[in-house]
């Protein structure tokens, strides 16, 4: 029997959805936890604002694929709804995914605008570069979101399909926040916003850190200020061609029919989406020396530790056993 085009469309949405979901979660999982491992071994980092803003982006980036990934994976590709089984999942999820991701985004952008500041030679916008003021713009940060995310657990409840009566969905029950979370989250806050915002202040940072030599900086500093900004801007390269197609196709497939072919491209760009979380170990080990010598010390130092400890507990004196031997002449 011969499959329809339109169920070949979603038997290949929710294949891609299975392997390469599972993929960007093992990737993005262990990817985030080495950058936080690295971020605050070192303390030229620990005491970089840009630095704190990739780390605390880094925590948000390990929750969100824990959390909204792994429920994407199980939804789309196996077809579970677990949504439409819990009233309690189905108001906490997109409260999670917004709380989450745009901390993730945030983040980012702060990280762009924070080395923009850093490599500033006006000494007014230089002093707002700094690690105090950094840890109080996340708490803010944080705060926001989580006021920001209280419709959702409001409107959202669990109702009959409009194009099933026989099936319960997760759905929002209030038109306007439906057009707010389309256009307004989808489209500005997960898309088009950070793109402009990291990109506007990336390119001013590139701008900035090709005068850096010929001003009075310390060298420490200023090849920190390299490293760093380098990293920035190669992953806002990364993220303009990882989160242009989610724009895309919000503008366009969200306002389009449901049937399968649209549903299968607009289950794909979350996929393409969900790259940008899982990417930034692998974006700063490629393109930063600074980073790379940190990750290698940091392991070896593991390593050189596991390594004398086991040596310890085998070199330990131990008791002399019983001499239970028997002399062959008394036999």
């Amino acid at each position: 029997m011969s499959t329809s085009p339109m169920s070949m469309f979603t038997i290949i949405s929710q294949q891609v959805t299975i392997y390469l979901g599972l993929f960007i979660l093992i990737i993005g999982f262990f990817g985030g936890l080495l950058n936080i491992i690295i971020f605050l071994s070192l303390q030229t980092f620990r005491q970089n604002s840009c630095a704190f803003y990739l780390t605390a982006m880094s925590f948000a980036n390990i929750i969100h694929l824990t959390i909204n990934l792994l429920s994407h994976i199980i939804i789309n590709g196996y077809e579970i709804n677990l949504t439409a089984k819990s009233i309690i999942y189905c108001k906490i999820q997109l409260f999670l995914v917004e709380l989450f991701l745009l901390t993730s985004l945030t983040c980012m952008c702060l990280a762009t605008l924070d080395q923009f500041l850093a490599t500033c030679s006006n000494p007014f916008w230089h002093r707002w570069n700094n690690i105090k003021l950094a840890r109080y713009v996340l708490i803010g940060t944080i705060l926001f979101w989580l006021l920001h995310g209280i419709p959702s657990i409001i409107y959202f409840d669990i109702i009959v399909s409009p194009s099933n009566m026989n099936q319960y969905v997760c759905l929002i029950t209030n038109t306007i926040f439906q057009q707010y979370i389309t256009y307004g989250f989808v489209f500005i806050l997960m898309g088009l916003l950070p793109l402009i915002i990291m990109v506007l202040f990336g390119s001013l940072a590139y701008y900035n850190v090709r005068n850096l030599a010929y001003r009075t900086v310390p060298l420490v500093r200023r090849e920190l200020d390299k490293q760093l900004t380098k990293m920035v801007l190669v992953q806002v390269i990364y993220n303009i061609f990882v989160l242009t197609p989610f724009v895309i196709v919000a503008l366009i497939a969200f306002n389009l029919p449901t049937i399968d072919q649209i549903s299968a491209v607009r289950v794909l760009a979350i996929d393409i989406h969900n790259f940008y979380f899982a990417s930034p170990f692998y974006i700063y080990i490629c393109v930063s020396k600074r980073f790379r010598q940190q990750f290698i010390h940091v392991f070896c130092n593991i390593h050189f530790n596991l390594y004398k400890k086991t040596n310890i507990n085998n070199n330990q004196i131990q008791p002399k056993p019983p001499n239970t031997s028997i002399n062959p002449i008394s036999k």
